[in-house]
């Protein structure tokens, strides 16, 4: 019986929160037809949007991947003064807010900041562009990768990777034919994850963006400008193709989940 009860309660809490929640977002879009919801969808700002928030999250993905490796590579591998605090330091963005982490880079890298201010003689602007953008979205995401990462080359050790070298491997065939095969699923996991926060930021982004109108407005600040405009079709409309990649990227996350670790091992 108290099985039961767990098991409706959960259900009725993910209808509430969850279910309600994605269906509006559909039911709101299309309220107004198919029409509608296209024109909303290849308006010119909201296209742009859209190609703006898929560059950045393209350009963080790799960046992150080599980041988060390297990161869980020295950590699991090597012990060192200050092992500890680099832990802490890669973790640090789930401690922040993003929208503070936002105001410190442009605090920083803006043109008044010592960054900002060393680099304006030279014609470099690093925020309200789409460098600003990569730059808050690394911050946010960059420990996603290597907590993925680092469990696994904890539990796995360093035998079979001392094994290939007593055997005449090289650095890069270890990596590619010992350390990535078993580290393959959490690499997946952390790019699934890295993916869906990078093109979900709106904190951050928000601060350094500059929110100029089909430049610097990636997909979560232009359904914010869109509602704000009272255009709640677009809004919606636009939100569904934010709700989309959130859905197809908890589907693979759910994939990976079910078939992943049973068949890595």
């Amino acid at each position: 019986m108290a099985r039961i009860l767990l098991i409706l309660l959960a259900t009725l809490f993910l209808a509430l929160m969850v279910v309600l929640p994605v269906v509006a977002i559909f039911h709101r879009a299309f309220a107004e037809g198919w029409g509608t919801y296209l024109a909303s969808i290849l308006d010119p700002e909201t296209l742009a949007a859209i190609r703006l928030t898929v560059i950045a999250a393209l350009i963080v993905l790799p960046l992150n991947i080599v980041f988060g490796v390297a990161s869980a590579w020295v950590i699991a591998r090597y012990r060192f003064p200050g092992r500890r605090a680099l832990l802490v330091l890669v973790e640090l963005p789930f401690a922040v807010s993003p929208i503070v982490a936002g105001l410190c880079f442009l605090l920083i890298y803006g043109a008044y900041g010592p960054v900002g201010a060393a680099l304006e003689p030279f014609g470099v602007q690093l925020m309200f562009n789409l460098t600003g953008i990569v730059l808050v979205s690394l911050f946010v995401t960059c420990p996603f990768v290597m907590r993925e990462i680092l469990p696994v080359l904890m539990v796995t050790g360093e035998d079979e990777e001392k094994a290939a070298l007593t055997l005449g491997a090289n650095g890069w065939q270890i990596f590619r034919h010992v350390v990535l095969p078993n580290i393959s699923w959490g690499l997946a996991y952390g790019t699934v994850l890295t993916m869906a926060r990078a093109m979900g930021e709106f904190g951050a982004v928000s601060v350094v963006s500059g929110a100029i109108r089909g430049q610097t407005m990636t997909l979560p600040l232009q359904i914010e400008l869109l509602y704000n405009d009272y255009n709640a079709t677009g809004a919606f409309a636009a939100a569904t193709v934010l709700t989309g990649l959130a859905l197809v990227t908890l589907a693979l996350r759910g994939l990976l989940e079910r078939f992943g670790p049973r068949r890595a091992h």
